[in-house]
């Protein structure tokens, strides 16, 4: 027997509830209907749902029509719990939208229209209270096909005994304008076959209508026979998967955890594994429940398709998903309205927490959350209704009461251009830079992470903690303080070192780039406050409109639509506003229209804040002063780490990253730039490197500081004593007496060449190396032949072998240097620091290198050093004197000098 579970879905008082107790009533699940207004419906059985008259709370039942077994869910219909709604829609196969014939398309319905598509959830519409005088039929199929789509078309006929055959045909052409090759078939054949109106209907591509009363059992079996007729069989794989989408207690208060099964069995007593809290957790099942309505029967085991409860599960939250399952997508509702326990006893509200968490479990939207700062605790809610009911379900289950303040706006924060936040993280033995490039999103779709970073500047499981980083935490706005919102977020440089950097490094770094890059957009103003609107609906009586016009412009709403009910004299008004503005208005609507009018509101999203400096005043959020979401970023200097302000960062960061604009203001309006800026001491290091570039100075700072840093008084660093002699650091005149050291005038001079380090750091060689590798080794060979024609060092250029399998050091004599391949499993640092250690004493060794943990350990070992842009200039200062020389020996043009003994350098310096 096919499975389906299907989700009644409706605007408030649509007729949602009778509809599904007509239902079970017609499929013999229950002996007589209830209604909604003689408080005896099936499933709005919650004492409070009876009282008020509405749907707070998602239930199921179960019925056998045809060939298939139903399983029902009645979802809220009021906005204010809608998000209750929207967590069912995660486990239907198909879905009732109710509409009332006499309202038509209502606010709420354009909403749940919209969910509908989002979750990709085929839909059957009934029209209901068709039996009033003011539903037209023909009105509301238009309002249908312009309101929701073209597609939605009335497919009674083709299941009706009793329609003729000019009527089924008629149908059928309606249909055949949904697909292409639905169209030719129809042409072809002059018939539809009920697979392809079945495709049609899983693929979004048609929404079958059916007219009725669901109070006068009116059309409901028509509803029955489209969807058992018209929804295609459902198959599941044989391995055990489950969404869950709900989490609730029973009458004894037992933990119950709804799911529906994906894939596989479910049996009792057989262990569940899952996530929470980062926490691999795995418990047994102790019951199967199949609920209807409120009963249930105890199953020894479930099969997919079925929609169970099940007790056992301690940790379970609405949105998880078991066994093989796929991730649920995010939700698209989310409350907008806040509210503070009003309670200034500390120790009874810190009682009251995990009595809210409680509840949380239940309704994850409630967010609950304590402030120890200011100690307050905090919950959010779609609306007033919802947090009326909430005080009634506190007192219900924990005979307490609990009051509330009088409430505020949700807000989010954006940015309105893109900016470059810049994150650094080097306490001691720490180390991460971050730069991220924040940029406005599409409305809605929250934060979405990219990364333009190359695995050869930044590995990849870096660039992968990173994205995890940013998707972790609600990241806080430099306005107010409010959760940031729609916008991406690309990763364009990032830099870690071997040795030093931890996981956690990246997280600092990370939250960090976002709240610089966000304090750069509130200063210059292109950061701006998000604020929930309404999408409304305004009943009434034609005499008052220009009340209800004068209301909305003073509450910085826009009319979007209106049009009159001639035969009930009242106007109906649509359009957006403000949710701060539209607070308690309904209250208001009653008292100027005498109880005749309506107002009815669902969220619509999130907009720019009508208000922005009221708000900003009001919240008097300071972010350099918000600890826990640190603005400043940490550098490190001198062996310990330094605060640097988020506005002084640009002049401290490691990597050099400018944002370049096109203003063609078409798709990515921007490009990130890597240029060769210094800033101060710290040079760019070359694509590819994870260390940065030191001068000598600071190689030598790093030694006394360290190496010499407990030797007496009057002992100085040796190996500063050959740069003192060349005249680069002048001896001061108070040194102390330095000891002896051995003569090196006469020692034979060496020159090593970190290959491979010097190519990436010479703008020529590191372009052709992007070509081709052996290229740009061949061309610094030659660079080094001609070098050393006019030096007295004996020169030894080392690249690395090590990843070459079994490959012995291989030396090589290229004309007048000597060129080192490393063997397998040593780095031509390793080469060069072994070569220098083995040698100091025998040999006047200078090595060439920008390898930062490199040059320290060759310094301290007495060797000379040279980075790779000293190097440089001294390759072009040999060239120049050689240039000079030999014009004037020759007497001839400069044109005329042997370029191969230049080197193709450009001589200007």
């Amino acid at each position: 027997m096919n499975r389906f579970v299907i989700g009644i879905l409706a605007h408030v008082d649509a007729g949602k509830t009778t509809l599904s107790d007509t239902i079970l009533y017609l499929c013999k699940s229950i002996r007589k209907p209830g209604r909604v207004d003689k408080k005896d419906s099936f499933l709005d059985s919650y004492a409070l749902e009876r009282e008020r008259g509405i749907t707070i709370f998602s239930k199921q039942a179960v019925f056998e029509y045809g060939n298939a077994s139903f399983t029902l869910l009645d979802t809220p219909g009021h906005v204010d719990f809608s998000t209750e709604m929207e967590r069912a829609l995660s486990v239907l196969d198909a879905a009732v939208l109710v509409i009332s014939g006499p309202e038509g398309i209502q606010a709420h319905t354009r909403t749940l229209w919209k969910l509908l598509k989002a979750y990709d959830i085929p839909v059957f519409i009934f029209v209901n209270k068709m039996d009033r005088e003011t539903a037209l039929k023909g009105n509301i199929g238009a309002e249908l096909k312009k309101s929701l789509s073209p597609e939605c078309i009335e497919l009674t006929p083709l299941v009706n005994e009793n329609a003729g055959r000019a009527e089924k045909l008629s149908v059928m052409e309606e249909l055949s304008l949904c697909d292409e090759s639905i169209l030719e078939s129809f042409i072809e054949n002059g018939h539809i076959d009920d697979e392809d109106i079945r495709s049609m209907i899983v693929e979004r591509k048609l929404f079958p209508v059916v007219y009725g009363s669901a109070l006068k059992q009116d059309g409901v079996l028509d509803l029955l026979n489209v969807m058992s007729g018209f929804l295609p069989e459902i198959t599941y794989d044989d391995s055990f998967a489950a969404r869950i989408y709900k989490v609730g207690r029973d009458p004894s208060g037992k933990r119950v955890t709804y799911m529906k099964l994906t894939g596989g069995r479910l049996s009792n007593r057989e262990p569940v594994s899952y996530t929470a809290g980062g926490e691999e957790i795995s418990e047994k099942i102790n019951e199967i429940r199949l609920y209807n309505g409120e009963k249930y029967e105890n199953l020894d085991s479930a099969a997919a398709g079925m929609v169970v409860g099940v007790t056992g599960l301690t940790r379970t939250e609405a949105g998880m998903v078991l066994g093989d399952e796929e991730p649920l997508p995010g939700r698209n509702l989310m409350p907008v309205l806040k509210y503070k326990v009003a309670e200034k006893d500390i120790s009874r509200l810190r009682l009251l927490i995990p009595k809210f968490r409680e509840l949380e479990e239940e309704e994850p939207e409630l967010h609950v959350m304590w402030n120890d700062e200011t100690k307050e605790l905090e919950i959010s809610v779609m609306g007033e209704i919802q947090l009326e009911i909430l005080k009634g379900r506190f007192k219900e289950r924990f005979n307490e009461d609990v009051e509330f303040d009088k409430g505020s706006i949700i807000y989010r924060e954006t940015v309105t251009a893109p900016v470059l936040g810049i994150g650094h993280y080097e306490p001691l033995r720490h180390y991460a830079e971050v730069q991220l490039v924040i940029e406005p999103g599409k409305p809605g779709t929250g934060i979405v992470f990219k990364s333009e970073c190359t695995t050869s500047e930044l590995d990849t499981n870096w660039q992968r903690l990173i994205m995890t980083h940013v998707y972790e935490k609600e990241h806080r706005g430099c306005l107010i303080g409010a959760p940031l919102d729609d916008v991406v977020i690309t990763l364009v440089a990032g830099r870690a070192h071997l040795k030093h950097t931890e996981g956690g490094d990246f997280r600092q770094a990370t939250y960090r780039a976002i709240r610089q890059g966000l304090m750069k957009a509130a200063v210059s103003g292109i950061e701006t406050i998000l604020e929930p609107y309404y999408e409304f609906t305004l009943s009434i009586p034609s005499g008052c409109i220009g009340r209800a016009m004068t209301d909305i412009d003073r509450r910085h709403g826009k009319i979007t639509g209106q049009y009159e009910q001639q035969e009930e004299g009242m106007t109906i008004l649509s359009g957006l506003a403000p949710v701060s503005e539209m607070m308690g208005y309904s209250k208001d609507v009653t008292a100027y229209t005498g109880g005749l009018g309506s107002f009815f509101c669902t969220f619509s999203g999130f907009s720019v804040c009508h208000n922005r400096e009221a708000v900003i005043l009001t919240s008097g959020y300071r972010p350099e002063n918000d600890m826990r979401n640190p603005v400043y970023s940490v550098f490190c200097a001198h062996g310990a780490g330094f605060p640097v302000d988020w506005n002084e960062v640009d002049k401290y960061k490691h990597l050099d990253v400018k944002l370049k604009f096109d203003g063609s203001g078409k798709g990515k309006s921007w490009e990130a730039v890597n240029t060769d800026s210094t800033g101060g001491s710290v040079r760019i290091a070359p694509a590819g490197s994870n260390e940065t570039f030191v001068t000598v100075e600071e190689v030598d700072s790093i030694i006394d500081k360290t190496f010499f840093a407990n030797r007496k008084q009057g002992y100085r660093n040796p190996f500063r004593k050959h740069r003192e002699k060349d005249g680069t650091k002048p001896v001061s005149s108070d040194m102390v007496k330095t000891p002896a050291a051995k003569k090196t005038e006469d020692l034979p001079k060496y020159l090593l060449v970190d290959g491979y380090n010097i190519i990436f750091a010479w703008e020529e060689l590191k372009a052709l190396a992007a070509v081709n590798l052996d290229a740009s080794r061949d061309r610094l060979n030659e660079i080094l032949c001609n070098y050393r024609a006019l030096s007295d060092n004996e020169i030894i250029v080392v690249y690395d072998a090590y990843r070459v399998q079994g490959h012995p050091t291989e030396y090589l004599k290229l004309n007048n240097i000597n060129v080192v391949f490393t063997k397998e499993a040593e780095t031509a640092d390793r080469f060069i620091e072994r070569f220098a250690h083995e040698n100091i004493g025998k040999k006047k060794v200078t090595v060439a290198t920008s390898d930062g943990l490199e040059q320290i350990i060759i310094r301290g070992q007495g060797a000379g050093l040279m980075t790779a842009m000293d190097f440089y200039d001294e390759v072009m200062h040999k060239n120049h004197i050689f240039s000079e020389k030999y014009l004037s020996d020759n007497n001839t043009k400069k044109t005329t000098v042997p370029l191969a003994i230049i080197g193709h350098f450009d001589t200007k310096k």
